[in-house]
């Protein structure tokens, strides 16, 4: 299964130029994809599932994607598409922040925008759907496609930028056990949100997290950041002045 996915067959319809004729249809497919896979997982999400919630017949699928693996594939690359453009402002804000600023309110709000792009992409539909499908890639029951374009394209130039903003903020280095340890523990806040999928919601006894509900988390998830990005600078500035 690992070779087939790495090395899929050539797609009828390439994906750059799927997406620049703007086809409904495939999008369609690629949306209904995305959701299924992300409750149901890489093998248990039929292709006529997927089809029927698309409103499209089974042989669609393989016009545009030719099977399962290469649909796979493309809710792959349109989730990293869509992340690079989500996070593209936050990116470019905290680069000109760590350039122009040393202010730890400045430092903070970057970091907290920066997290607030990460809550928004995975607490209400259909970003929820996607954090779930990314979730079952890294517990290993979905191929690893989605979580390694992310990897290379995302996790690591966003990881990058998050430690250089901790390492203002709590006066250590990037490169230090603590800095990394502590951006860990912020990202396990929203992580707590998305999987495994449903875990949060039969704990809250919601059915779904709405726009409404999305925001209550966000708030609540932003106001301890910030608590404990403050409280992390104060004690810099102790060990600093000690």
């Amino acid at each position: 299964m690992t070779q087939a996915m790495t090395q899929p067959k050539r797609l009828r319809r390439s994906t750059a130029s799927g997406y620049a004729r703007g086809d409904e249809t495939r999008q369609r497919i690629i949306d209904a994809a995305i959701q299924l896979f992300g409750e149901h997982g890489f093998k248990d999400a039929s292709t006529r599932d997927i089809a029927a919630a698309a409103g499209v017949n089974a042989p669609a699928l393989q016009y545009y994607f030719e099977n399962k693996e290469g649909l796979y594939k493309a809710c792959a690359e349109y989730i990293t598409d869509d992340l690079q453009a989500r996070y593209a402002p936050s990116m470019k804000h905290a680069k000109n922040v760590l350039k122009n600023h040393t202010d730890v309110e400045a430092l903070i709000d970057a970091y907290l925008l920066m997290q607030a792009t990460t809550l928004d992409s995975v607490l209400v539909q259909p970003h929820l759907s996607r954090g779930r499908l990314i979730g079952r890639e890294l517990a290993g029951e979905s191929p690893q496609i989605a979580s390694e374009m992310l990897r290379k394209k995302m996790k690591e130039p966003i990881n990058k930028l998050l430690l250089s903003l901790l390492a203002r903020i709590m006066h250590t280095r990037p490169n230090e056990p603590i800095t990394r340890i502590r951006m860990l523990t912020l990202k396990g806040m929203v992580l707590a949100f998305y999987y495994p999928p449903g875990a949060c919601m039969e704990l809250l006894g919601w059915k779904e997290i709405d726009a409404d509900k999305g925001a209550m988390i966000k708030a609540s998830v932003q106001e301890q950041t910030r608590t404990l990005l403050m409280s992390w600078h104060e004690a810099g500035m102790r060990k600093d002045a000690a």
